[in-house]
């Protein structure tokens, strides 16, 4: 179980400036992962893609394949199904990675186009790395979660740790949460996750992000690997205050991730409909707009639609309920009923108590 975790609350806090959680609107990021293939102009394209796109920030992965594996084929180094069977783990992310000798170049391009740039760290060489280009917050990968000592590392940076939960257990989730709580400022959000890719709809259980929420204390979002748009929208609807998506230039010009990432008109409809379903949610409670309340002149009402002279008794061929609602309640249609007009009544007008006797 969480354990202490689960009682702790943690305010929404803010990555360069932007607020997360709360009452903001969903914080949007686009996730360039390797999708760059291997050309450092194609990941200032996708930067410049993710910032047309109305997206909050962009996301590189810091590693190496060095840094993140062994260059071997033994036993669990190389892949056996999905995406990249066959394949070992060194060659992928030696296919995947961002060359460390990018970063300033992405950041400083990043930042010329106002968006949020900031990495998923795998080892503290590529905090290191982070921390000299003042990364305004950090990822911890799914795949990283249980790795105490470098979420320990990474939080003591002083900044923002976002925290991807794919495979967790609820037991992992609470140590990786309190760790980094302890190192760090406590600004933590976790993210739900689904580690396939890409994931199937029927395996995204999207109720699971408010029970994040509920059980940890903590800002939820949600990490998607699904196709599309849908499961993003829906995770706001349920509450999530951070959506991360993969993001390419074109699928067709392939690339590790391209299979499951979107395209740039992709991504801007991901953040409006983000926004506008996150603008949807409102308030709970029966307190009516403006507008609608405008509109409350065309509920139905009761109305004299014959002519009536004065002393008549009111049948209900004289009185109805009919749109618009300058009349009395159609629930006082009982009381007026049988009642004499109390002067000439004459079609269309709105029936009143003065005018009954």
């Amino acid at each position: 179980m969480p354990g202490s975790a689960r009682n702790v609350q943690t305010q929404p806090f803010a990555i360069a400036g932007r607020a997360i959680g709360g009452e903001a609107t969903p914080f949007v990021i686009a996730e360039l992962s390797g999708n760059h293939n291997g050309d450092i102009d194609r990941a200032r394209r996708l930067i410049d893609a993710a910032a047309d796109a109305g997206a909050d920030a962009v996301k590189l992965q810091t590693y190496t394949p060095d840094t993140i594996t062994l260059d071997h084929d033994g036993p669990g180094f190389r892949l056996e199904g999905g995406l990249w069977a066959g394949r070992t783990l060194h060659d992928l992310y030696a296919e995947a990675h961002t060359p460390y000798a990018w970063h300033a170049a992405l950041f400083a391009h990043a930042r010329a186009r106002g968006i949020t740039i900031f990495s998923s760290v795998f080892d503290e060489t590529a905090v290191d790395l982070l921390q000299g280009l003042d990364a305004p917050a950090y990822k911890i990968a799914s795949f990283e979660a249980v790795d105490l000592p470098l979420i320990a590392r990474t939080a003591a940076t002083g900044r923002p740790l976002i925290i991807s939960t794919g495979m967790a257990s609820p037991t992992e989730i609470a140590a990786a949460l309190s760790t980094a709580r302890a190192h760090g400022t406590g600004e933590v959000a976790l993210l739900h996750c689904v580690s396939a890719y890409p994931a199937r709809f029927s395996d995204a259980k999207l109720s699971t992000i408010p029970r994040l929420a509920a059980d940890f204390g903590c800002v939820a979002g949600l990490s998607d690997h699904t196709p599309g748009t849908v499961a993003a929208v829906a995770a706001v609807a349920l509450g999530a205050a951070i959506i991360e998506k993969h993001v390419t230039l074109d699928r067709a010009d392939g690339g590790p991730d391209s299979a499951f990432s979107l395209e740039p008109q992709e991504l801007a409809q991901l953040v409006r409909a983000c926004r506008d379903a996150h603008a949807a949610l409102g308030e709970a409670g029966y307190a009516r707009g403006v507008e609608e309340s405008a509109n409350r002149t065309y509920r139905r009402s009761l109305y004299v639609v014959a002519d009536v002279e004065r002393g008549a008794r009111l049948g209900p061929e004289h009185v109805r309920s009919i749109r618009p609602g300058f009349g009395l309640p159609p629930s006082r249609l009982d009381d007026v009923l049988g009642r004499r007009a109390a002067r000439d009544l004459t079609r269309g007008e709105p029936l009143a108590w003065d005018m009954v006797g």
